[in-house]
């Protein structure tokens, strides 16, 4: 042992000591437990919203080549457009005021007039009441709504793989619009927002049905409306597999979604002021690596088992389908249950793809399998495995899957009207990129090294 770990050491259980010995030292006090909780929140917002990154490079690796370009913009611009959505009213109809439906129809969301009243009288000239008015809410208000806008903008990165290459840019952006601003909130603020659903005891810790399902029914919903790519199912009923462009980019934003998931699990335990939450946070980190760890050896074993072969692709989902399933409960103190259901959340999701297919719904990245599928299975398993009730966590995913599917159709279907949701057969054949950018991601791929 050295020297340094002796000190450390002992100084830990000196502290201990100390700390048992006066159980007053045991908490931080309000205004420092009103900054970890802060940090908290903006610290994990970051890390989820880096998820974007992953599913911009998942999402640009397993399309052709000639619709990157148009996958990278849709992927960075819905996250503004979402965002935007989520500032001028979503919030509010998730949060403020919820009567058991729906929170408040208003405008705007901005910093609370006790933080303003702080920040104006700065730290010289704020007085004990000005801090203790904003301390009193625990957190400040701004660094929770950029920890809840990264998550609506996460369920529209989920439709985007979904229609990809074939559906024209402007209607999918107004779409996404509409789900950051009604669809999304309005069903979260029935859970999150102290809704009926809550009432009810369903629970969703970080939003397997109400993030990822959603974000699966709105795509399942598009997909239909929008029809398959050209060349995907051929007149006998077979399917025509259309490879991505580059599996090592798909891999890498598998990697960078893992690493958000973190952020997007760990800061919903919503605070860090206390040893409690360290504890439960922590617990939450590892049963979402470990329920993904899970998620990749099941998809490994299943694939070689189906097609004699290991399938990369699958893999990847199985990861992503290991951590969406977590995500409805990590709090399991049991970590080899958080491993089993990232097992069967990756399970569903090998033996869900092939059936997407044979339905006729062309999902180009398999989002629906992963996120619906896989997500619906993690609420549910909070039933089972968690103190949930499955009876209550079935009656929230029902309820919220009829009530996304239903509005995104008819959005869709008004889309499909009026502006029309699907390119040209000749656009499609060329690449979006070509004919809604202009430009090429890998143009010296098609004319030869120019270099």
């Amino acid at each position: 042992m050295t020297r340094m770990t002796s000190i450390i050491k002992g100084g830990a259980a000196a502290l201990a000591a100390g700390l048992v010995a006066t159980p007053a030292l045991a908490a931080v006090d309000a205004e420092t437990a009103y900054v970890f909780n802060t940090f908290s929140f903006l610290i994990h917002g970051a890390l989820v919203f880096f998820m974007a990154v992953g599913f911009a490079m998942l999402e640009a690796g397993l399309v052709r080549g000639k619709n990157v370009a148009s996958i990278c913009l849709k992927n960075t611009a819905l996250y503004a457009v979402a965002a935007i959505g989520f500032y001028l009213v979503g919030y509010n109809l998730m949060y403020v005021d919820v009567t058991g439906w729906i929170g408040t129809f208003s405008f705007l969301y901005n910093p609370s007039e006790a933080e303003s009243a702080l920040i104006a009288a700065g730290a010289d000239a704020a007085t004990p009441e000005q801090v203790a008015a904003v301390i009193e809410g625990g957190y400040s208000v701004m660094s929770d709504w950029f920890f809840q806008v990264v998550f609506v903008a996460t369920a529209a990165s989920v439709i985007s793989g979904t229609v990809a290459e074939r559906m024209k840019i402007w209607p999918f952006m107004i779409f996404v619009a509409l789900l950051g601003a009604f669809i999304y909130p309005i069903q979260a603020s029935w859970v999150w927002g102290g809704g009926w659903l809550t009432e009810m005891g369903f629970s969703d810790f970080a939003g397997s049905t109400l993030v990822h399902s959603v974000g699966g029914w709105a795509a399942l919903a598009g997909a239909i409306m929008v029809g398959a790519r050209k060349g995907k199912f051929g007149a006998d009923g077979r399917v025509h597999p259309l490879p991505g462009n580059n599996l090592p980019l798909a891999t890498l934003g598998t990697f960078i979604l893992w690493f958000g998931w973190f952020g997007f699990n760990g800061g919903s335990q919503l605070a860090l002021g206390s040893a409690l939450d360290a504890a439960a946070m922590s617990i939450v980190y590892a049963n979402t690596f470990l329920a993904a760890c899970a998620g990749v050896v099941t998809a490994m074993v299943m694939t070689q088992l189906i097609f004699k072969k290991i399938d990369l692709t699958m893999v990847l989902n199985g990861a992503l389908a290991g951590l969406v399933a977590i995500t409805a409960g990590p709090t399991l103190e049991n970590m080899v249950l958080a491993m089993l259901v990232g097992a069967v959340g990756a399970a569903l999701a090998v033996l869900a793809v092939p059936l997407v297919d044979k339905m006729k719904i062309d999902d180009v990245v398999g989002a629906i399998s992963v996120h619906l599928v896989a997500g619906v299975w993690g609420t549910l398993a909070v039933g089972i495995f968690g103190s949930g009730s499955f009876v209550t966590q079935l009656i929230g995913v029902v309820a919220i899957g009829v009530y996304v599917l239903a509005v995104s159709f008819v959005i869709w279907g008004v889309l499909k009207a009026t502006v029309g949701l699907r390119v040209s057969d000749e656009e499609e054949l060329d690449g979006l990129d070509k004919h809604e950018l202009g430009l090429e991601a890998y143009p010296e791929f098609g004319r030869g090294s120019q270099l």
